[in-house]
């Protein structure tokens, strides 16, 4: 099956599909495009977020990571969508667990968010409705707070980037044994499965990966014969 994938930073992002490729067992062919494809550091760093904006975090070819305004972005993830559909594939991840407006949509194919999948997944997961989400950028905290408690009774939300330090990460997975929560939720694409079994074995509680619920749900449009 031929399938796309759409980056909010630059693609293609080699280190998310190191860990989902496999749980497609070769049955699809993967298109990438990223929304600050085309783009210099120094033009991306002009996408400054201003108070109200929605910020984002990802991942540039060079393994660098930048922050900016959803905005600058919105219509060119349109013009991605627009371009994998003219290649004629049969689905679109996208590889981000952030929010988007309804214009960055498809008429024709499945445009499939793991924001979607976690909200119905994560309540399911949780015995005690209470989540520790785990952000990369501090800029973050604030919504991601706001969003998840349309979802859950309790969240609580700390920042650490998987594209930085990794002894920074490893004491926020150190941090997260001693808060309220049964579950953590590591809420970004870029965090790695090694990086989910960190935070397990740190936390000793349940962690749910991003990047490979979205595949395994996938799958189950692409494990068939053709």
């Amino acid at each position: 099956m031929k399938a796309g994938a759409i980056t909010i930073g630059q693609a293609p992002r080699t280190d998310v599909t190191c860990d989902i490729m496999d749980i497609f067992n070769g049955k699809i062919e993967l298109s990438q495009k990223g929304g600050l494809d085309g783009l210099t550091r120094e033009q991306i760093e002009t996408f400054v977020p201003e108070e109200g904006d929605y910020v984002l975090v990802s991942r540039l070819t060079d393994g660098t990571s930048v922050t900016f305004a959803e905005r600058y972005i919105v219509p060119r993830l349109e013009q991605a969508v627009r371009d994998l559909e003219a290649e004629g594939v049969r689905l679109i991840m996208v590889f981000c667990t952030g929010e988007f407006p309804a214009s960055v949509s498809s008429e024709k194919i499945p445009l499939i968010y793991p924001v979607q999948i976690l909200h119905h997944v994560v309540p399911l997961l949780t015995k005690k409705s209470s989540i520790i989400a785990v952000t990369p950028s501090p800029l973050q905290v604030e919504q991601n707070n706001k969003k998840w408690k349309n979802y859950v009774n309790h969240v609580e939300t700390i920042s650490a980037s998987p594209y930085g330090d990794r002894e920074a990460l490893l004491e926020a997975a150190r941090k997260t044994r001693e808060m309220d929560g049964d579950l953590i939720v590591l809420d970004c694409i870029g965090f790695t499965q090694e990086m989910k079994e960190m935070f397990a074995r740190e936390s000793g509680k349940l962690v749910v990966l991003p990047r490979t619920l979205l595949a395994r749900v996938v799958s189950e449009l692409t494990d068939i014969k053709e």
